[in-house]
């Protein structure tokens, strides 16, 4: 389990600022948390999660329900900047990968719950180093305070325990959710620029209506 803010840790108190500190679960009995319950096994690996494909400004803000100016100013301060094509003056449009997108729609959660900026930059530095496997059996939990890493049933039911737990986010069911969007909207090919087309289910059917009548 991984704790990341000012609060105490179970198992006692830690210092947080800046960094992500570890410490051992609280013994728990058995029984699975539903937060994650429902994640992956593993992150899928398909076209849309992959790092040749980029998606630009608005397609980020249309997948995570964020606005325009709030992921100017997160790139701007170094929230969450784009990892596969920052902007470098007007004409230049920042493209978010996948993972970028992911870590965007968690962040706006946590803000949402009311969790601080500060430690919501250690857990962003933190989703940042983790791999897709480890991210899709990840659910973070906070007490709109510190943010707690679980990444077993029995951790998340310690922290509920505990009190410490009051909502959870099941980070590969996030996943899923972004990749399911994306594939409705349209990305970009890094290394050639050509801009790719989702599958729209509401074009799809008026198509069929067409072929019908």
């Amino acid at each position: 389990m991984i704790s990341t803010g000012d609060g105490m840790a179970a198992g006692g108190p830690y210092p947080l600022r800046g960094a992500l500190a570890r410490h051992s679960a609280m013994a728990a009995g058995g029984g699975g948390g539903e937060p994650s319950a429902h994640a992956p096994e593993a992150a899928s690996e398909t076209s849309g999660t992959s790092e040749t494909i980029g998606y630009r400004g608005p397609t980020a803000c249309a997948a995570t329900g964020i606005t325009y100016r709030q992921l100017d100013y997160w790139a701007r301060t170094g929230l969450v900047e784009p990892s596969i094509r920052p902007a470098y003056g007007s004409g230049t449009q920042r493209l978010y990968s996948f993972r970028d997108v992911v870590v965007l729609k968690i962040v706006k959660r946590l803000l949402d719950t009311g969790v601080s900026l500060q430690n919501i930059r250690n857990a962003v530095q933190h989703l940042r180093s983790c791999g897709p496997a480890e991210l899709a059996r990840m659910t973070l939990m906070s007490d709109g305070a510190t943010v707690y890493e679980c990444s077993s049933p029995d951790e998340v039911v310690s922290l509920l325990q505990g009190g410490q737990g009051i909502f959870g986010i099941a980070v590969g069911v996030v996943w899923r959710d972004v990749e399911s969007t994306l594939a409705q909207l349209h990305g970009e090919r890094v290394d050639t620029g050509e801009t790719l087309a989702g599958h729209n289910p509401a074009d799809e059917l008026a198509r069929r209506r067409n072929r019908a009548g």
